[in-house]
């Protein structure tokens, strides 16, 4: 009987110790899924705000103002530039 008891004492002992290692294990999860939440928020915040800013470097007035601050007009078929490949118009490759 004594050696019964013993057993289920043993048997108790290993239990709580395999569960608190449990919840330590659950509770560090829980942690890190929650670092990973708040991580994937911010990333989500910055995917935003680098759409918008996006958007706003695109806006046609914007390359327009640039344009012609560099002194670029406006396209026209009257000015037109060909551009003539050498090397594919006969010519050898080196």
């Amino acid at each position: 009987m004594l050696r019964l008891n013993l057993l289920l004492l043993l048997a108790l002992m290993l239990s709580a110790l395999y569960l608190v290692q449990t919840q330590y294990d659950s509770r560090r999860l829980f942690t890190e899924l929650d670092r990973a939440h708040s991580e994937a928020r911010r990333l989500n915040v910055e995917y935003l705000r680098l759409q918008v800013e996006k958007r706003a470097q695109s806006a046609s007035s914007r390359i327009e103002a640039l344009a012609i601050k560099q002194g670029l007009g406006s396209a026209s078929p009257a000015i037109t530039h060909y551009v003539r490949d050498d090397q594919r118009a006969g010519g050898e490759m080196h």
